[in-house]
């Protein structure tokens, strides 16, 4: 992954923007695995949303380079 994004003359950085999809993807997987229950059995529910954070970040940074030429 390398590179900028150009949003109307204003230059991102593409890990920014990876993060940011983690952070969006991961809100509606949190509110589902709440209603699931599976933080019932989870220690340090902080900690397991910023290991499912990494994750999420970890899957997009390896596909972002597939999907953007």
């Amino acid at each position: 992954m390398s590179g900028d994004l150009d949003l109307y003359g204003i230059f991102m950085p593409s890990l920014a923007a990876a993060m940011l999809a983690a952070f969006l993807i991961g809100l509606p997987v949190r509110g589902g695995l709440a209603r699931i229950g599976l933080y019932r059995l989870v220690w340090h529910r902080p900690l397991f949303d910023l290991a499912l954070y990494v994750l999420l970040l970890g899957g997009i940074v390896t596909l972002l380079p597939q999907v953007v030429p």
